[in-house]
């Protein structure tokens, strides 16, 4: 299947199906010499876990990565770092109901045109069951930008349904089951959760990202700006709906004397570009927001049609997220990871030894 790989310079390819024996991945480019062990990636994959409370996917998979080539005695040797996930809670008997129905909102239909045949077990490769191998690539990928570069990579639950974030406090983001920076709104969050349960229906969210840290040059200035590849990574994640960078669609309504980020000798005076200049960074923080459709597996009934076109109704049973945007922060965090550590390589190769006349001013 084309289509599987992301990156140029630091290069990640995934591989396994939703309900297949192990998920995995392979990072092709990742520097040698940095310490890498399980502990490094579980982290993360922890967070994006399914099963962990009330309020995801009740599917229990324990997502222990095993790191199974590139790294020798406790670093990496800059050879391809192979990963493996192995699937052990399927229950692909919950799909055989609707192995001749197309689900909407799903690729069921989109797949068997494609493809001419579908594996109807959980999406198969459509599943977001994938995405658990982008978050162990990432998590690599960020303790390199950590580690060397001193970046740091922070996504959030900003809003789910019609429940908003009204303060922030990074530390709370670790304390309740919604990444959220509100516990009140985390609380709101939970109650509506609840009642959606019950009504057997889903709902969409936006998850608010920001990295700190940010060196200038990042980014070239046509077709691969970097905010546009933060979009496309974006955009690669199941459920993901819409991208904005900086204050995205208010510059609808502002103007350029508000909008233009002014500059002192002391430094940027605001970031309403969110970090972006031309397609490369400026060193400011980079801010973008996402948002993520509702789950398109509900208890709902709903029309559709079978592979023999005729008309049926579908009702997916099964283990279903309420909101996919609840486990979409880590995976968030890990594709900005990936795309900001592959255009970092991919500086370097090109622009490592450019000296500027100005040196950077503060963001």
């Amino acid at each position: 299947m084309a289509g599987s790989s992301f990156g140029e310079c630091f290069r990640v390819s995934t591989f396994g199906e939703s309900h297949g024996p192990a998920i995995g991945c392979i990072i092709d480019g990742c520097p040698p010499g940095m310490p890498l062990a399980p502990e490094d990636i579980q982290g993360d994959l922890d967070r994006r876990r399914p099963g962990q409370s009330r309020h995801t996917t009740q599917r229990q998979e324990k997502d222990q990565v095993e790191i199974l080539s590139g790294v020798f005695e406790g670093v990496t040797t800059g050879t391809p770092i192979g990963l493996l996930i192995r699937n052990t809670d399927q229950r692909s008997q919950d799909y055989s109901k609707i192995k001749d129905l197309f689900r909407p909102g799903h690729a069921d239909y989109t797949y068997l045109q494609k493809y001419g045949l579908r594996d109807y077990r959980g999406g198969g490769r459509s599943s977001a069951r994938e995405t658990a191998t982008r978050v162990a690539a990432g998590a690599v990928a960020r303790k390199f930008l950590k580690d060397r570069l001193g970046m740091e990579i922070l996504a959030w639950m900003a809003q789910m349904g019609t429940v908003k974030v009204q303060s922030f406090d990074a530390a709370e983001i670790f304390q309740n089951d919604f990444f959220c920076p509100d516990a009140s709104a985390a609380a709101q969050m939970a109650e509506f959760l609840d009642a959606l349960r019950k009504e057997g229906d889903s709902i969409g969210a936006r998850v608010d990202a920001r990295v700190t840290g940010m060196p200038t040059g990042l980014g070239e200035p046509v077709f691969d700006r970097l905010e546009a590849d933060i979009a496309k990574a974006m955009m690669s994640i199941n459920a993901v709906k819409a991208v904005a960078m900086g204050d995205g669609f208010a510059v609808v309504e502002q103007r350029g004397s508000q909008h233009g980020d002014a500059m002192t000798p002391d430094g940027f005076l605001s970031n309403h570009a969110g970090g972006v200049l031309g397609g490369i960074s400026s060193g400011q923080d980079l801010t973008l927001s996402v948002a993520i459709k509702p789950t398109s597996s509900i208890r709902i009934p709903r029309q559709s049609i079978d592979i023999h076109g005729l008309s049926q109704e579908v009702i997916t049973t099964g283990r279903h997220d309420p909101c996919v945007g609840i486990r979409a922060v880590p995976i968030v965090e890990a594709m900005l990871a990936l795309t900001l550590m592959d255009h970092w390589m991919r500086h370097r190769a090109q622009n490592g030894d450019v000296q500027s006349p100005l040196p950077p001013i503060s963001a």
